[in-house]
């Protein structure tokens, strides 16, 4: 009895501690061919379907090429929110960048993509 007891605690434990979600429109955004110096700024759009907040602690990228910016604040269920990122695009040939998201969600860290190519 006290086996079948610890296990359905443990159960609900990781259960709460995995109530987070998200759940992205796009998880890698094609900017295609893009000219050098045009607007590298992309939107991701995501929502809450877990059943309770998300919070963003910390957003990294491959290189400082890419800027992201994240939520100020907790993403509660349900809700949607973005996730703005701004790729520098001075340089001419193709890229392909990771931005990795570090939250409370069951799925940190979390990893979303940016790639194209820019033509002069």
């Amino acid at each position: 009895m006290k086996k079948v007891f610890l296990f359905v605690l443990a159960l609900l434990f990781s259960m709460a501690i995995s109530a987070q979600e998200f759940k992205f429109e796009k998880e890698t955004i094609n900017y295609g061919k893009i000219k050098k110096n045009a607007d590298g700024k992309r939107i991701f759009k995501f929502t809450n379907i877990g059943d309770a907040p998300i919070i963003i602690k910390e957003i990294k990228t491959s290189c400082d090429c890419t800027v992201p910016e994240k939520p100020k604040k907790p993403i509660m269920p349900g809700e949607e929110a973005t996730i703005t990122v701004s790729y520098d695009t001075a340089t001419v040939g193709g890229f392909s960048k990771e931005i990795i998201i570090f939250s409370n969600a069951k799925t940190s860290p979390k990893k979303i993509k940016i790639k194209g190519f820019i033509i002069d």
